[in-house]
């Protein structure tokens, strides 16, 4: 079985949980034997890379182009493309991959934090979908798998082109994003890819839901796969100064949009502090709603109880979760929610939104609506008052983490590839 894989993110550079998802699930590809090449909208350079890249000495399509491979990827090639996909980026980093490109920009053309999606983002899903094209016919594939709406164009494009049967990947959705205040070329896209898609996999049955009820695609041809993690347990010590002598932490991480629901944790937090004072309250992330939610931090008077990280990466991730007493995750709507996965691996109890995909294979974590502050706040309580209950959870979350892994997903995958591919079509 041979792969073209398209998406916007992989780690080590990496906005959210679609870089980890493709991380996890290239990785259990390779390890069962397939072929993936991983095409990235974007130039690589050894500032943002694990590993140097491999530029091929005998490629000759458009530039900028570069070829490489990692260590852990046996079966793996990576394709770095010249465009920016990157709309949940940082301001700094989204300039510095224009940069990489040869080009300037002006500064309303990237994008800050009051602006979901940049306004050059089309022109660089039209540009990532003509380069692929061009390198499509040099890299031998059965199937073609497409991550989220900005690959989606490209998908189907190729699809159209050489024949080959074609696989959307929804992590999320513009209703999960925007609600009913979607962007509507963004929704036609996402319509249109699922249409043309011989399968579409969900990451949630919340998610196809969505995709039945929303977009119209028949409920046969949308496949659940859920995500996972690669830990299944608590991970070795690593000595962290505490806050302080007595106060407990409960943490926020993801990004700070309205789907992720911090002003509902601010809210919870309130609740918290005026019958605990000694919490600690993390919000670490960036997003179009950082400003909003540090003044209302401040006008709910628990401004000098909350914690701004900003972004998180690498070994600060690692920092937060392990500094955590639970992690909350209060989302609006959540497809999945790989980062209550990623608290578990840290043997930290989660709580999470009933409105989430996580909450459909999390068994034993708190679940709560988003809306329901009151009980969002008793249940933290519960949690920081009861060191058994607390204990409980952290059992039992890592019997949840079994039952998930990355391997059971991409064999559903590799299932779903051999249902789609008909005689004569995977030369």
């Amino acid at each position: 079985m041979r792969v073209l894989m398209l998406g916007w993110e992989f780690p080590p550079f990496i906005s959210g949980g679609l870089g980890t998802a493709c991380y996890g699930l290239t990785r259990a590809l390779n390890d069962l034997g397939t072929e993936v090449s991983f095409v990235l909208p974007r130039p690589v350079d050894a500032a943002y890379t694990a590993d140097a890249p491999q530029v091929s000495d005998d490629f000759q399509a458009a530039e900028p182009v570069s070829i490489y491979r990692r260590s852990e990827f046996e079966r793996v090639r990576f394709w770095a493309l010249g465009a920016a996909l990157a709309p949940y980026l940082r301001p700094e980093v989204r300039s510095a991959l224009a940069t990489g490109l040869g080009e300037e920009r002006r500064d309303n053309d990237v994008p800050h934090s009051d602006a979901l999606y940049s306004g050059d983002l089309f022109a660089e899903v039209e540009r990532y979908a003509r380069l692929v094209l061009e390198m499509a016919g040099r890299e031998p594939f059965n199937v073609i798998h497409a991550h989220d709406w900005m690959t989606f164009p490209t998908g189907v494009a190729v699809a159209m082109t050489t024949g080959k049967p074609l696989v959307v990947h929804v992590h999320s959705t513009e209703f999960d994003r925007c609600g009913d205040s979607l962007n509507q070329r963004i929704f036609q896209i996402e319509r249109r890819g699922m249409r043309a898609a011989d399968a579409v996999i969900a990451v949630s049955q919340l998610t196809k839901n969505i995709i039945v009820k929303r977009y119209g695609i028949a409920p046969a041809n949308v496949h659940v796969v859920y995500n996972a993690t690669h830990s299944t347990g608590p991970t070795p010590d690593l000595k962290i100064p505490p806050i302080s002598r007595d106060e407990k932490i409960v943490l926020f991480l993801g990004r700070v949009t309205a789907q992720k629901g911090p002003d509902y944790f601010l809210r919870a937090a309130q609740r918290v502090l005026e019958s605990e004072p000694n919490v600690r309250f993390i919000v670490a992330g960036s997003g179009d709603m950082i400003r909003h939610t540090i003044a209302r931090a401040t006008e709910l008077g628990i401004g000098d109880k909350v914690v701004f990280t900003g972004f998180l990466q690498g070994d600060d991730v690692e920092r937060a979760f392990r500094m955590a007493d639970l992690y909350v995750m209060p989302s609006v709507s959540e497809p999945f929610g790989i980062a209550a996965l990623e608290a578990l691996s840290y043997d930290v109890p989660v709580l999470v939104s009933k409105q989430s995909g996580a909450a459909e294979v999390l068994k034993h974590a708190i679940k709560v609506d988003f809306w329901n502050v009151e009980k969002m706040a008793n249940r933290i309580l519960a949690v920081l008052r009861n060191p058994p209950l607390q204990a409980a959870l952290k059992a039992h979350g890592r019997l949840d983490l079994r039952r998930l892994s990355w391997e059971s997903a991409a064999r559903r995958c590799m299932e779903i590839y051999t249902q789609i591919l008909e005689p004569g079509r995977n030369s």
